[in-house]
């Protein structure tokens, strides 16, 4: 164990982000931490890195191991170039080389003992310089660096002068760098393109050191990760596998949760229900039972009912009518920003119905062609034709759809001027908006309320051919999986730009991929495409001979479950029968009790011994069998 967190509890006012949360690390172990945004998972990092004080608990780290933590921010001002900044991480070889070259020409002039010392210390430092990689340190930070998506022409830009973006991957070389014994990386991947993120998973996977990652890219996570801390509700929670695993054994957890909740919530509506029908009966052995019963329930230790995933928030896509088949042919298509040209004579045709996925590095320009189908910006050359009866809704990673001075309310009203203000509520209720967040600024919203506002803005838009840049970005995992369900589901036709290969291959029916100024064009989803990529060869009946392979359900075991099914219907019908005659003959007989007694307070009645010994021997026997008929119903009750 290199890490050890145990009883970690932080609150922010009386906001308990945190809760006796525990787990640890082994050496070498690769784990993610997930929750939904604003779960705690960067303060769990901040309190990790002593950042952050825990009102309660404590961080254990291993003597003498070093952690390495890349917050989703970096500030970066220090007047070196990328090349320069990442050799900062090197002083330590780049000083034992100056040694070793000062050793060097001592020697050249030294005889004697003093040479033979010089000898020694020199084959000391040559062994820790060998030790520590000192012979490829530049090799290293440029393999980093181009890992990382820097094109060599970069190197010797200033630090001063990247974007945020850069300035992360920049901070994430060096601490790749570093060797540190433990990384922890907050959203490592939101600013690398695909080529990046294969390359840091593959660094990863191989890396002698532990590593904690917070990140939405589950691609990513079920190729390094091999234990899932989950954050719910201030709850952690540790799975092992990848997040495949932990969401399949996640989802079995809580059906099984829910179906204990109302497994017991049943029991207790019947236990109740038997209590009040034994207390209706009026005899003393049937309160007393009635009473134990009450005393069981009263000891019973209630269930809460399990958290819904994000049930409160709600997507649904549905065109106000459909396309013509033909939905957009792209004829010729050519971009250029001198003297860069990101597209030449590029062509490509959608279908209705298709699912389409616009994938390709950064800076290719992807979005510009999204932006150029939408009027956005204008195209060099080419042309491209929109189909019969296709309505455009339209999402901008960059939310320039989105009006910066508007409440969220009037977001919506102004777009929509035809919705009632209770539609309007009700839409963004839909998107977590309540209350007075709806008249929050857009300015003053976050990227990811940002982005639920234009999801709330395109599902209201009904249309039917929807062009999506980045669609995931600032999303949390749970909002990723409805937003994929959405689509699926949406019977329109739909072109979209992500870096999310999870939600390319949950969503894309094809892919175009946008490399050296042209498009190539898989049918399939993203695993497809990784195959298909990697090998270049033509694609085989692999996934016909795996589909032949899978048994199917004995055709005799599956008539068996049938006739068990069918058996346990008739068993279960058989009793409700028995109980609903029961409970006639009770009311049968206790209505004649009730007749008897009625009828030995009549004068003509009560005189005639005969007529009350007849009515005394009657009313016995109704006694008798009603205490039958109570314990009947009670067993059947139970069963």
């Amino acid at each position: 164990m290199i890490l050890a967190c145990q009883n970690i509890t932080r609150a922010f006012g009386e906001h308990v982000v945190l809760k006796n949360a525990s787990f640890h690390i082994e050496e070498r172990e690769k784990a993610a931490i997930v929750g939904i945004n604003g779960a705690g998972k960067s303060t769990l990092l901040k309190i990790i890195m002593k950042e952050l004080l825990p009102d309660e608990g404590q961080v254990t780290v291993t003597r003498g191991r070093t952690i390495g933590y890349l917050a989703q921010h970096q500030e970066m001002s220090t007047g070196h170039t990328i090349f320069n900044e990442l050799l900062t991480v090197k002083q330590e070889i780049l000083a034992l080389e100056a040694r070793m070259r000062e050793l060097e020409q001592s020697m050249k002039h030294a005889k004697g003992e003093q040479l033979t010392q010089l000898m020694e210390d020199y084959a000391k430092l040559s062994h820790d310089f060998e030790q520590q990689n000192g012979y490829a340190w530049k090799s290293e930070i440029t393999g980093v660096l181009k890992g990382l998506g820097f094109d060599e022409a970069e190197f010797d830009k200033k630090t001063d002068t990247l974007s945020g973006g850069q300035k992360t991957r920049v901070s994430l070389g060096k601490l790749l760098l570093s060797r540190p014994d433990i990384i922890m990386l907050d959203e490592p991947t939101n600013h690398l393109d695909m080529n990046s993120i294969t390359w840091l998973e593959t660094f990863l996977m191989n890396y002698p050191g532990a590593v904690i990652i917070v990140s939405h890219d589950r691609y990513f996570l079920n190729r390094v990760v091999t234990k899932i801390v989950e954050i719910d509700q201030g709850t952690v929670t540790t799975f092992h596998g990848n997040y495949t695993d932990y969401a399949q054994k996640k989802a079995r957890l809580r059906q099984a949760q829910m179906q204990a909740y109302l497994n017991q919530q049943q029991e207790i509506r019947h236990q109740e229900e038997v209590i009040a029908r034994l207390k209706s009966f009026n005899r003393e052995k049937s309160i007393r039972r009635a009473e134990s019963r009450e005393k069981m329930l009263d000891k019973m230790e209630v269930l809460e009912k399990p958290t819904e995933v994000r049930a409160d928030m709600r997507m649904e896509l549905e065109p106000r009518y459909p396309s013509g088949n033909d939905v957009l042919s792209v004829e010729g298509l050519t971009k250029s920003f001198p003297p860069r040209t990101l597209f030449t004579n590029i062509n490509f045709e959608i279908k209705r119905g298709e699912r389409v996925a616009l994938i390709g590095n950064n800076g290719t320009g992807k979005t510009t062609i999204l932006k150029i189908l939408n009027g956005v910006l204008p195209a060099d050359s080419g042309s491209f034709r929109l189909g019969a009866r296709v309505k455009i809704g339209y999402y901008d990673q960059e939310h320039h759809v989105l009006h910066m001075e508007k409440t969220v309310f009037e977001e919506l009203s102004d777009a929509y001027p035809t919705l009632t203000n209770t539609k309007i509520r009700n839409v963004l209720a839909a998107f977590l908006f309540t209350n007075d967040d709806v008249f929050k600024k857009i300015r003053d919203l976050s990227g990811g309320e940002r982005g639920r506002v234009s999801l709330a803005k395109l599902m209201l838009s009904e249309a039917n051919f929807l062009i999506l840049d980045e669609p995931t970005n600032h999303l949390d995992i749970i909002s990723k999986e409805i937003l994929e369900q959405a689509l699926t589901l949406y019977t329109g036709t739909v072109l979209f730009v992500s870096h999310d290969r999870y939600f390319i291959n949950m969503t894309a029916t094809r892919i175009l991929d946008l490399t050296d100024r042209t498009l190539t064009n898989y049918i399939g989803n993203y695993d497809y495409y990784a195959e298909k990529k990697e090998t270049m060869t033509s694609f085989t009946s692999g996934a016909d001979s795996v589909k032949d392979t899978v048994p199917a359900a004995p055709e005799s075991e599956a008539k068996l479950d049938w006739k068990q099914q069918k058996e346990q219907q008739a068993l279960l019908r058989k009793r409700q029968n028995d109980l609903k005659r029961v409970e006639t003959r009770i009311e049968e007989l206790e209505t004649r009790d009730k007749e008897i007694d009625q009828l030995l307070t009549r004068e003509e009645v009560f005189t005639d011994v005969s007529r009350v010994t007849e009515l005394s021997r009657e009313k016995e026997e109704l006694q008798e069998a009603l205490a039958g008929l109570y314990e009947s119903w009670e067993l059947l009750c139970e069963e």
